[in-house]
């Protein structure tokens, strides 16, 4: 399958651009990476969150993913669980934020440059909630991501070696960790899409 450009080639925000989408208090949990092995039980958290995400949103939502590494079997990851919240329009903030905050989460992140980007944490910050418009290629990506790394085994153990090496180098620096991760990301991405034609 043929995927669009948007799709195929991965958005870099300028540091800049980084800087001004946090709008809000960034967690503790960010402060430090703890990558731990793979927990069975991170898919019971998911199943839980996603739930009561569609019972406060209702027919607002288009699509509710768990995506990044906990959603992968076997892939060590920073146990903190990543939703993408799929809706209309995430600009109109009115539609869903005060419903998100009545439940915990808080907007951290407000990114309109990335596709309308918004990224909210829940009340423990055990929870990465990114909510996309429906139509935005990054929840393409994610999902081609995990559906990819849940079926190669060789990839899935390749980028969890490089998550814990990468966690154990920027110790000092963990902001950095994410940016870290590009090389092999990129790779990784460069196999799913040769796969793909």
């Amino acid at each position: 399958m043929e995927y669009p450009k948007n799709v195929r080639e991965r958005f870099h925000g300028t540091p800049e651009q980084l800087v001004a989408g946090v709008v809000g208090e960034p967690p503790r949990r960010w402060q430090a990476i703890v990558i731990e092995e793979y927990d069975p039980g991170w898919a019971d958290r998911f199943a839980a969150a996603a739930s009561r995400l569609a019972a406060l949103l209702g027919d607002r939502v288009s699509a509710i993913e768990h995506v990044g590494s906990t959603s992968v079997p076997g892939l060590a990851a920073k146990p903190i669980i990543d939703i993408d919240l799929l809706l209309a329009d995430t600009a109109d903030e009115s539609a869903y934020l005060p419903a998100l905050e009545g439940i915990g989460y808080r907007l951290v992140l407000r990114e309109p440059w990335w596709y309308g980007h918004r990224m909210l944490v829940s009340g423990e910050a055990d929870v990465n909630l990114h909510v996309w418009p429906k139509d935005a290629p990054e929840p393409v990506r994610h999902r081609l991501f995990r559906d990819w790394l849940r079926t190669h085994p060789d990839d899935r153990d390749l980028y969890a070696e490089a998550k814990r090496r990468l966690a154990r180098d920027t110790v000092d620096r963990p902001g950095d960790y994410s940016l870290a991760k590009n090389d092999v990301i990129d790779q990784i991405y460069g196999r799913i899409f040769a796969a793909a034609g």
